[in-house]
């Protein structure tokens, strides 16, 4: 794959998967395939012509303490999921994998080429081992995006209401975001599609092996954060983006935009694909019981 292109996709003709689909059935795995590989955008960041902005502007994105992990999270997941795509049979499930990790990549191009246009010095890159487990390191990533790309949606619309990202900012960095919303559909489709159709002994371990990666995701956004409490710069661009928007907006606020994003971005997809219920659904219990009931109410 080029770093710039996948060009075996340039060009191609959506292919429909009509009728009704069993979860884990050819039919699924066509679909939820296809559905990633038939909305590719060939974008190239090379050639993204990043807006002019203000003194002020410019100094609200440059002040964020997240391009260095950001930049590091991109490469992280591309050879993740790059790395499990090799060992897949399947061509065309190796295919979406691989596109995948193909755009995970992209993404890093496009976070160095925005810290170039407005003068952001990032730190040396860490070496990226490859992962020993394959699908350990798939998983967490896959799940870790269902995460962050809940909230990542809410903080990215609440900037744009805001004036905090200006306008044409927005528009030029709208690529990614929507790619993320594909991503975290095609990952909850596979991992549904993946566990029914592997041998029964084999599922009981998964089934430890999903709840091990939850129990991870979880402590490590406590020590998250804990970090940022502590006023330590941490290792997830949508905690700190959160942070930076709290003295502006009500938590619950966040939460409701979170989940209205949510719904519209993942909502224009196929109505057979499974989407990603965890998140919101802890959500939507946190706002039942804690949140403003007049709030709670529009939700």
């Amino acid at each position: 794959m080029s770093a710039l292109t996948f060009p075996e996709l340039t060009g191609t003709s959506p292919v429909v998967v009509e009728g009704p689909i069993r979860v884990g059935s050819e039919a699924h795995k066509r679909l939820f395939c296809r559905t990633l590989l038939d909305t590719f955008n060939p974008y190239r960041p090379a050639v993204i012509d990043w807006p002019r902005l203000d003194a002020a502007a410019t100094a609200r994105i440059t002040s964020l303490p997240i391009w260095d992990i950001a930049v590091q999270t991109e490469n992280r997941a591309s050879l993740h999921v790059c790395t499990y795509a090799e060992g897949i049979n399947d061509p065309l499930l190796r295919k979406a994998v691989e596109l995948n990790g193909f755009e995970e990549r992209r993404h890093r191009y496009v976070l160095s080429n925005l810290v170039e246009a407005y003068g952001i010095e990032l730190a040396p890159e860490p070496a990226y081992p490859r992962p020993k487990n394959p699908e350990w390191a798939f998983l967490v990533t896959g799940y870790s995006e269902c995460i962050d790309s809940f909230f990542a949606f809410g903080l990215f619309e609440t900037a744009r209401q805001s004036g905090y990202f200006p306008a044409e900012l927005v528009e030029t960095f709208e690529p990614v975001i929507h790619e993320e919303g594909r991503h975290i559909l095609f990952f909850v489709n596979w991992v549904a599609w993946h566990r029914r159709n592997m041998p029964l002994w084999r599922r009981p371990w998964f089934e430890l092996k999903v709840c091990a990666v939850w129990a991870f995701l979880a402590w490590e956004r406590i020590g998250i954060a804990s970090a940022v409490s502590n006023g330590v710069q941490d290792n997830n661009f949508t905690v700190t983006g959160a942070s930076r928007l709290a003295d502006n907006i009500d938590v619950f606020k966040l939460l409701d935009v979170c989940l209205a994003e949510n719904e519209r971005r993942l909502g224009s997809y196929d109505k057979r694909l499974k989407r990603p219920r965890f998140v919101p659904f802890m959500i939507r219990t946190f706002r039942r019981f804690f949140g403003p009931k007049q709030a709670a109410a529009t939700v």
